[in-house]
Formats: C-alpha cells, structure tokens, sequence
C-alpha cells in the first residue's frame, strides 16, 4: 500500500513539473490583435520571446505595401509593416511574459510590456512607460487554423 501510495506522489509530481516546463512556450503561435487587423506570430528565440506581423489588413495601400509612416525615427518610416518584429525581449517568469518591449506601429511607439495568459485562446497584452499598473491592456485571440 505505502509503495502505491508514493509510486502516485512520484508520478503526480512528474506530471506537474512537466507542466511547468512547458508552460513558458504556451504563448507561442499566432494571434490575432485587438482589432483583428493583424496576425503576430509569437516564436522564441534563446530564453526570449519575440513577435512578428505576419498578416495585416489592409497589407497594402494603393498598390504599395503599408509603411510604418508614424516612427517616431524618420529613418525607419519607410519600412513595411508586414514582417515587422513588434513584441521583443521576452522571458517567462512565473506566469508572466515579461522584460519586453511592445511596438505599436499606429502610434509609432514603443512601450515596455507584459504577457500573460488568460486561457489558451485568449492573451492579455499589456502596455505600459514606467509602472505596469500604469498602462493599457489589451487582449489577443488565438489563430485558429
């Protein structure tokens, strides 16, 4: 019986920290933004996450690819939004993606930020100068494919 009893507590604890060996790449694959206006692919890269655009509507304007026009850095106004690293410096620390920064091509700007998962279909994205419980949060949906 004492044999069954820890054989169990041997393989619940397995059971578990497998769970939170993988729990840092929950967040990777691709998602929708708010608006449903884009799709990020979040992959990692080392012990960092990162986030490029990997479709966008519109992908273009008159013809010609959507350029990032509102950088606050003149030189990189005429680069595409389309492939565009956006969510970079990542790591996972306890249930949170954190570290990071977020670029946002409407505004222009870039903003510190945290990750953190909702539930497997939904990412809060947060955005923050400063303090990140001064900021704005937002929510992502997994793409399903």
């Amino acid at each position: 019986m004492r044999y069954c009893q820890f054989a169990s507590l041997i393989f619940l604890s397995l059971l578990s920290f497998n769970g939170m060996a993988q729990s840092n790449t929950q967040i990777l694959g691709t998602w929708f933004n708010t608006e449903k206006t884009a799709q990020i692919e979040i992959m990692n890269s080392g012990e960092e996450f990162l986030g490029k655009i990997i479709w966008l509507n519109p992908a273009t304007k008159d013809g010609q690819p959507v350029l990032d026009k509102a950088n606050e850095n003149e030189k990189l106004r005429n680069r595409p939004i389309m492939g565009l690293t956006i969510l970079e410096g990542l790591k996972y620390d306890g249930g949170v993606w954190k570290g990071g920064k977020i670029y946002d091509p409407n505004s222009g700007k870039t903003y510190s930020c945290e990750l953190k998962l909702k539930s497997p279909e939904k990412l809060e994205v947060k955005g923050f100068l400063g303090f990140s419980w001064i900021g704005k949060t937002v929510e992502w949906t997994k793409v399903i494919k």
